[in-house]
């Protein structure tokens, strides 16, 4: 059931990044996004929370599901950024389809570097994730998101900036609860099982 309901989650992250961009914020441009405030005096396209969530939730998909469960929601969260809005479906699809990627790989090579396979006492397999690779595989996925979005869609980076602080803010905001809630199930493992070799 978890499965499907992070790859439902996933999924929606799509329809909803690409109807704020087109509907919600405190300034729409004409033939523009729509803008909201993050901070630092810098406004962005509304869709920036949105797209931060996606990078972390596909994280979370790969760590508890495996890397082809992760790859094939790259391609449906692909193929729906193609059918939800064909005003920026090539530019979304694109952008999407490469943060996504990148995150993939930064996050499969940074795994090992940011946490451990431990073996309980009673002989089976636990990982402890640090949010290591959590944070530095959304970092790299929302610069490559916000440069390749903003070029292809309106052919100006103008709001660039506000696009890296706005997905900052999640990817922070997600890997420090993703910290939280792996301390508690590490601490709780410890407790439990007690905890043998790394691997």
């Amino acid at each position: 059931m978890l499965k499907y309901l992070l790859l439902a989650a996933f999924a929606a992250t799509i329809p909803a990044a690409n109807w704020l961009i087109r509907n919600v914020g405190t300034e729409c441009i004409p033939n523009g996004p729509c803008l909201l405030p993050v901070g630092f005096g810098t406004m962005a396209p509304s869709g920036v929370f949105i797209v931060g969530l996606a990078l972390v939730l596909r994280d979370t998909i790969q760590k508890n599901f495996g890397r082809l469960w992760s790859l094939a929601a790259i391609g449906v969260g692909t193929t729906l950024s193609f059918v939800v809005n064909p005003y920026l479906a090539f530019a979304s699809a694109a952008a999407f389809l490469a943060s996504e990627l990148v995150d993939f790989f930064v996050y499969t090579r940074s795994v090992g570097e940011g946490g451990q396979w431990y073996t309980t006492g009673e002989g089976s397999a636990f990982y402890h994730e640090t949010g290591h690779a959590v944070l530095l595989s959304g970092l790299a996925g929302l610069a490559v998101d916000s440069v390749l979005f903003l070029y292809l869609a309106f052919g100006s980076l103008d709001h660039v900036g506000g696009q890296l602080v706005g997905k900052l803010w999640m990817v922070l905001a997600a890997t420090a609860i993703i910290t939280f809630m792996e301390t508690r199930r590490w601490n709780a493992a410890v407790e439990k099982h007690g905890i043998g070799d790394r691997w």
